[in-house]
């Protein structure tokens, strides 16, 4: 591998011109295309073939009136005033009544006709349904609603906004994302020694980034593509792009420390090392993201897919573009020769990364325990983690879901927030016994302890279909609230024998039932994930030993980085500092994903650090050296590395959405736990324990095994060398 990427690396730097001129050309069609040409993004996370989805389509083919989306008005008089006084219920049904003539809306409740109003009759609620879907209703539908409420709110109502069709679009750019950035440029700065070298791998980075992203959305024409999908590339796809970008320039640089290195020569060299531990960790990126697939769960498969694709086109960068764009610098990227002051020692290059491996491997048992002892403290809280869909109830307080959340919750129980839809399909059952068996099921439904109501039942047109809501005492994201749905379930097989078939759906349901189809593919994922891990560090490092460690590592870091969600996320820890507006089950594909995604980047630093460790153990075979020497030559640009991933990640914290919030979270902890606990600590401990056995491999599987050079063995030495010493860091 890296003798052909020398070559690749020559043509790109002597037709330097071209290659950026195909860039520049892709980002500009692929930019335009984007923009111009894309579908709707999606905001719901649909699962085919679940109980409740079963239930929206049946709702959507016989009953549509009942199937599509939902506004519901909030209305809430000030303390000590009700709504039912003439005047205030004058203006609501006012509003109400421009509502209905609103495009596309098919029925306006009236809450002085239904009942819909709390006990002290200071809330009350409408519901204003549309027929289109949920996500189908236009923002100029919900500006012409809120104006319609214009009147109630100037009469000192307070009037929020709830429902199916409220759910807000995922927004990025906010001042948190930038800070994440700049911090990101300064660790570049700070690490490569110079702006102009700093400021190159954030340039190519954005350029990956904006054809990945827009890429994406023209992609979203055909494909149904949920808001998370492109913020997820987005994340991903710059914090890739950084750090791949960076382990070539920074041995570019590091090379061009010597005045004997040809500029070109060191750029073809750089990618020829660096840049084949980039594709090689680059594609177990690409394997693990895409390897969502196998989930079977179609929005997961698209998340995963969407960000592999922007973390190929930084691999296609980071070997193309970036080469190209150090020939256009040349020598202006080469370190200025130290001159130490007087009275100073000079300072050796990786001086603290030398440090830091003697301190790790002079007593590696104790390390090695220290580290694992603390991990699994962290991954403690995750034995009770609990999967859902986020609720209004995580919404940011200022937000009007949040309002009409909790204005619900105080007027009709916690409950109310948490309302599930009963359908029964009737199709089969005897016309004799329709009444019955519905009027038995809503007296079965009713009896549960955890049952607060349940409506009326409502026919469809035809009376093959009938729908009744079901409140529950508990909020959605309530454990007993999950208990509940499969407990009502269990009133299917009395429905089937009547002829029927009960389905239970709504959005707590539905969450439900993500939840529990993520959990069901979750120790799939993990198997393919670490199987995936063995097969190809066993590939690169011709050892046995070597994968099992790192697979160890990675599940330790997986572990600890959900323990600590799970902490603060569902145990609701800090969610002050982090503006978390509730305690809430942790977003169900996070696991998932956080799996995916960190596998790839755990195998990036492991790649890197223990590369220059084989590096060093083939060319002295003194396993203990090579060891020292692969974290101190490594270990700055690692850390480096790691620092702008979780610099990146932790951006998104402070995003609204909170989806993206924990996923930012869960990744820059994760990140942060595996690059400095597990790579930089025990990785060298194990493998000082471990000693010349980890790099054993049986001779059969050795000749089995095709031969992957990462670390550049294969190229020729550089002519001009003359200290055997630095000849093998500048080839290395």
């Amino acid at each position: 591998m890296a003798s052909r990427l020398y070559t690749w690396a020559r043509l790109a730097v002597d037709r330097r011109g071209r290659v950026i001129g195909v860039w520049l050309l892709l980002l500009v069609a692929v930019g335009g295309l984007g923009i111009t040409v894309h579908g709707k993004v999606a905001s719901d996370f649909t699962v085919p073939g679940i109980e409740s989805q079963k239930a929206q389509d049946l709702l959507e083919e016989k009953f549509p009136d009942a199937a599509g989306g939902v506004i519901r008005v909030v209305y809430a008089a000030p303390k000590g005033d009700t709504l039912t006084e003439p005047k205030t219920e004058a203006t609501i049904e006012a509003g109400l009544g421009k509502a209905a003539r609103i495009s596309g809306v098919v029925q306006v409740t009236d809450p002085f006709k239904t009942g819909s109003l709390s006990a002290d009759k200071r809330i009350g609620y409408a519901d204003v349904r549309f027929r289109q879907d949920a996500a189908d209703v236009t923002q100029t539908a919900k500006d012409t609603l809120s104006r319609a409420m214009a009147q109630a709110r100037h009469a000192g109502l307070e009037v929020e906004y709830g429902g199916t069709a409220m759910k807000a679009q995922t927004k990025v750019g906010g001042p948190a994302e930038l800070v994440g950035v700049v911090l990101a440029l300064v660790v570049l700065a700070l690490t490569l020694g110079s702006l102009v070298a700093a400021g190159l791998p954030l340039l190519t980075a954005v350029v990956g980034v904006v054809i990945g992203v827009l890429g994406v959305k023209f992609v979203s024409t055909w494909v149904s593509i949920t808001g998370t999908s492109t913020v997820l590339a987005l994340m991903i796809g710059l914090a890739v792009g950084i750090d791949y970008a960076l382990f070539i320039i920074s041995r570019h640089r590091e090379q061009l420390a010597d005045p004997d290195m040809d500029a070109e020569e060191s750029i073809a060299r750089a990618v020829a090392t660096a840049g084949s531990a980039v594709v090689f960790a680059g594609a177990t990126v690409i394997i693990a993201l895409a390897a969502l697939s196998a989930t079977g769960i179609p929005f997961l498969a698209v998340m995963g897919l969407s960000a592999a694709a922007t973390v190929l086109i930084a691999v296609l960068i980071a070997v193309s573009l970036v080469p190209a764009v150090l020939g256009l610098f040349g020598e202006r990227l080469r370190p200025k020769p130290r001159r130490p002051k007087a009275g100073r020692r000079e300072r050796v290059p990786g001086a603290w990364g030398l440090a830091w491996a003697r301190a790790v491997t002079r007593k590696p048992l104790i390390v090695l325990l220290t580290g694992v002892i603390a991990l699994l403290a962290l991954a403690l809280p995750a034995r009770n983690l609990r999967l859902g869909l986020p609720s209004y109830a995580s919404s940011p307080t200022a937000s009007t879901q949040h309002k009409s959340y909790d204005l619900l919750t105080e007027g009709f129980g916690p409950g109310f927030n948490a309302t599930l839809v009963a359908v029964v399909e009737t199709e089969d059952i005897p016309a004799g016994k329709v009444t019955s068996t519905v009027t038995g099921l809503r007296t079965a439904l009713a009896e549960d302890s955890d049952v607060a109501a349940v409506s009326k039942p409502v026919p469809n047109a035809d009376k093959s279909l009938i729908v009744m809501a079901v409140v529950p005492r508990t909020g959605p994201d309530a454990q007993a609230t999950t208990d509940l749905v499969h407990r009502l379930r269990d009133n299917a097989p009395t429905v089937a024998k009547a002829g029927g078939i009960l389905y239970l759906a709504g959005q707590t349901a539905a969450a439900i039932d993500v939840a529990h189809k993520l959990a069901d593919a979750l120790p799939l994922f993990v198997a393919i994930i670490v199987l995936l891990a063995l097969l190809l560090l066993t590939l690169a490092f011709r050892s046995l030993l070597v994968p099992l460690k790192a697979a160890v590592g990675f599940l330790l870091s997986v572990a600890a980085a959900i323990g600590t969600t799970v902490w603060v996320f569902q145990y609701g820890h800090l969610n002050g500092p982090l503006a978390i507006p509730s305690a809430a089950p942790v977003t169900s594909f996070l696991p998932v994903l956080l799996i995916g995604v960190l596998f790839g980047l755990a195998m990036d630093y492991e790649v890197f650090l223990v590369s220059r460790m084989r590096e060093h153990h083939e060319n002295t075979l003194d396993p203990q050296e090579a060891v020292v020497h692969g974290v101190a030559r490594s270990g700055r640009v690692v850390s480096a590395a790691a620092l702008i991933m979780a610099a990146v990640f932790a951006g998104f914290i402070f995003n609204e959405d909170p989806v993206i919030k924990s996923i930012g979270f869960a990744l820059a902890v994760g990140v942060l736990i595996d690059a400095f606990v597990v790579r930089m600590t025990l990785v060298p401990a194990a493998m000082a324990l471990l000693g010349r056995r980890a790099w054993s491999l049986p001779r059969w599987l050795d000749r089995a095994l095709p031969d992957v050079d990462i670390e550049g063995a294969g190229l020729p030495d550089h002519t001009a060398e003359k200290d055997p010493e630095r000849a093998e860091v500048s080839v290395g």
